[in-house]
């Protein structure tokens, strides 16, 4: 023979291709499922190994930035510290301020530092352009991606205050920055131009060192830098250490959750196209008889069986690199706001290893049944033709036979016992799709349960401020904060409850506090008023009642070894109390060290803001002006919170969920339907004679579809319970990596009409998959079928 393009052994090939046209198809089309899914699956896992870290490299992200005052230092002088020793890359001075944004609605964003720069393209952060263009006149603005959303939309005109003759920018861009030095971007005039007293100018560099300095050296990069310049030059530094801390910890929580759907999609991927290509060639088995007969060696018929199954399987693999490539692109787009990092994506090695790792399961999945076919008898091949083996499945047949259901239901009851090792694939893969459906629905709640129960400050609709800075980033009203008189408590609160359309207020402060047996200081929440709205979540224990309370995150408890009931020292302005640990919040804020008490404990100190919620049909926008315009005769101000960052970022990881679900639900029907064409072409003889005796098209549908209707049941009592103990493996190590117990809430999020249905889900799978075959089997004509062996 001359190979598989041509002589006999080729024909061979292209006529087994070619007559198996559904069996082709199939092959392809689960193959390239399956390969698409395993692409995506990889590329996630890929990115949730160390994304700051890639993105750092590929934006050639700072290591250290720097802001200084151009009255205490000139360009030439700033420009100078490019030379100190170990920097090997400097990109500025670029002139910034800090700035408040206001959207189309009225709503103001705590303060943003804003840097002017000609171009995204930089020796030091290269910043990634996301969407939209960069700025390049004067009222044109780039926000960073965290903004993305109906918020800020490209085009949507910001003020910078909330005059309306104040500065207007238009937004065409959105930027990402990795090392964070700054929020948004204008041209270098524009920021000249908004300069004012309000809004100091100062003078941002950017510095990269050889090797990657330490906490230590990026000290002794810090002392050169001041000791190079005025003293009063330089204002401040932001190291890459904290920016690299803050984002693998916002990474942390999705990896567990990437990594249970890629473990997924790749073992179903597996399950899929070893069952598909190893059932399609062990169906021939009449024909490698025949094929023998004519005068094929063994080895030949191995050949042509290993070679009809890679030829459709190449093309799905092919496609599935393709069409895993163009889903991986939007997955990965959205990790990437979820990581807080750029430019990911998919690593060419993951196609790759993908291909060859298809490759070898088909060839393996293919090889095993044909050399069996290969080692077989012709006059046993020619016997055995396409149905199963004499006597296998006969007890099922006979336990089924006396349910008291119809013949054609009973029949396909017991069919799947005739090939167990095929129905054991089809049941995992009914199992697998299952598992997904269920982990993706508990996921999906919990993240929903986890954005109610976020922290009650972000979630407020509006935030007064009774003119002293606020700690929690939100905006002091204009002029020198020096010179700005506090407002009095009660008139704040007389203030708030006069306005219409109040519906709750209670006032808060955060002031740096220190608790005996932890080391630095810790960030106390202080509470007035009727504070049960601001409540957090409770993993234990109860919310703030009284004085002498004090309630700490799981991340305080991890740290001094406390528990619940216990008392701690606190000493707040040189004021200790005693106060008791009367519960355990669900704090999903940054990683420094809060506890929450009653302000009452420390009645020297007065609320800084006030958390208002309004009443239904009001607002948010509207009630913040007027309530501003209230009290800024008193030194205060008030604005409408914008939508939380957290909760793009939970649906974010729902889509993702619904997405990879969708695709493993798809490939687990493609394993459903693979196994039932193969088990409907076996027995299309029998059906004829079914046919023949007088089953109706109706009872051949319904003997099709009970066939796959036990295994949909087993897979759903095997898949719902997995799924539920995946969800609950998968939910506290995500919790975990952000420093977190979770509260109930956020994980006991099924309930039995909800398993149910999940299991009905695994059911319909099941059928969906046996559907096409069923209608198949149902018009075939009677006479085709019986002359069909």
């Amino acid at each position: 023979m001359r190979g598989f393009g041509a002589g006999a052994l080729g024909r061979v090939v292209r006529s087994g291709v070619g007559r198996r046209r559904v069996q082709t198809v199939v092959i392809a089309v689960a193959t390239m499922m399956a390969v698409a899914a395993a692409v995506v699956a990889g590329s996630l896992m890929v990115a949730a190994e160390a994304p700051f870290d890639r993105a750092f490299g590929q934006q050639r992200g700072a290591h250290l930035t720097a802001e200084f005052d151009p009255a205490e230092a000139d360009t030439a002088g700033i420009e100078g510290t490019a030379r100190l020793d170990g920097v090997t890359a400097t990109a500025g001075p670029h002139p910034s301020a800090r700035i408040h944004v206001v959207d189309a609605e009225g709503r103001r964003t705590p303060e943003l530092l804003l840097v002017g720069r000609s171009g995204p393209r930089a020796d030091v952060d290269d910043l990634d352009l996301t969407e939209g263009r960069w700025a390049t006149k004067p009222g044109e603005i780039v926000l960073g991606t965290s903004f993305i959303g109906p918020a800020f939309e490209l085009g949507s005109t910001l003020r910078i205050s909330e005059a309306a003759d104040g500065p207007a920018l238009t937004l065409v861009g959105f930027a990402t920055s990795v090392s964070e030095t700054a929020e948004a971007w204008v041209t270098p005039a524009q920021v000249r131009a908004l300069a004012s007293k309000d809004t100091p100018l100062a003078s941002q560099m950017l510095y990269r060192f050889d090797p990657a300095p330490s906490k230590s050296e990026i000290g002794e990069h810090r002392e050169a830098l001041a000791a190079a310049l005025p003293s009063d030059a330089l204002l401040g530094t932001q190291s890459y250490l904290d920016t690299k801390r803050a984002a693998d910890q916002g990474a942390a929580p999705t990896i567990p959750f990437l990594i249970a759907f890629g473990v997924l999609g790749i073992v179903m991927s597996v399950i899929i196209v070893a069952s598909v290509i190893s059932g399609a060639v062990g169906v021939g088995l009449r024909r490698i008889g025949i094929l023998k007969a004519i005068g094929f060696t063994p080895r030949q018929v191995v050949r042509a069986y290993v070679a009809q199954a890679l030829i459709p399987a190449g093309a799905g693999i092919a496609l599935g690199v393709v069409l895993g490539n163009l889903l991986a692109v939007p997955l990965l787009a959205d990790t990437e706001q979820a990581y807080g990092t750029a430019s990911l994506s998919v690593a060419w090695w993951v196609d790759v290893v993908v291909v060859a790792g298809a490759l070898l399961v088909v060839g393996i999945a293919a090889l095993v049944p044909a050399l069996r076919a290969g080692r077989l008898r012709t006059v046993e091949a020619i016997a055995v033709g396409r149905a199963p083996r004499t006597g296998r499945g006969r007890w099922a047949h006979r336990a089924a036979g006396r349910l008291p259901l119809p013949r054609a239901v009973t029949y396909g009851l017991a069919a799947p016992f005739a090939h167990p090792v095929r129905a054991l694939a089809m049941l995992l893969a009914v199992a697998f799709g299952t598992v997904a459906a269920t982990f993706a629905v508990g996921l999906t709640a919990s993240l929903n349960a986890v954005g109610t129960a976020q922290d009650p400050e972000d979630r407020a609709a509006v935030t007064a401020f009774t003119g002293m800075p606020s700690p929690h980033g939100g905006p002091p009203p204009a002029g020198d904060r020096s010179e700005i008189p506090a407002v009095d408590p009660a008139q704040a609160r007389a203030a708030i409850e006069a306005q219409a359309g109040t519906a709750s207020s209670y006032g808060k402060t955060q002031e740096e506090a220190t608790v005996a047996g932890v080391s630095g200081s810790v960030r106390a929440g202080l509470y007035q008023g009727d504070f049960r709205v601001g409540g957090y979540e409770m993993i234990s224990g109860h919310w703030l009642t009284g004085p002498g309370q004090v309630v700490v995150p799981s991340r305080f408890l991890e740290t001094t070894g406390a528990e619940v009931g216990d008392t701690v020292k606190v000493t707040l302005h040189k004021d200790t109390r005693a106060l008791r640990i009367v519960g355990e919040a669900f704090d999903t804020s940054d990683d420094t060290l809060e506890i929450h008490a009653d302000l009452t404990d420390f009645p020297a100190i007065q609320p800084r803001v006030y958390l208002i919620e309004v009443d239904d049909g009001v607002d948010p926008a509207q009630y913040a002006q007027k309530l501003a315009a209230a009290l800024r005769p008193l030194g205060g101000d008030a604005m409408a919170n914008s939508p939380s960052e957290r909760d793009n970022f939970a649906l974010i990881l729902q889509s993702m969920a619904a997405l990879l679900t969708l695709m493993l639900v798809c490939v687990a029907g493609l394993g459903v339907l693979n196994s039932v064409v193969l088990d409907t072409r076996e027995r299309v003889h029998d059906l004829g004679v079914c046919k023949a005796l007088g089953m109706s098209p109706r009872q051949t549908v319904g003997l099709v579809l009970a066939s796959v209707a036990g295994i949909g049941v087993l897979g759903a009592l095997l898949g719902v319970p997995a799924g539920f103990a995946l969800h609950g493996y998968v939910l506290p190590v995500m919790g975990h990596a952000a420093g977190t117990d979770l509260p109930p809430s956020v994980l006991d999020v099924y309930d039995a009409p909800q398993l149910v249905l999940l299991g009905l889900a695994g059911i319909l799978i099941a059928l969906l998959g046996a559907l096409l075959p069923a209608s198949w089997a149902a018009r075939s004509r009677t006479a085709t079928a019986l002359r069909t062996e």
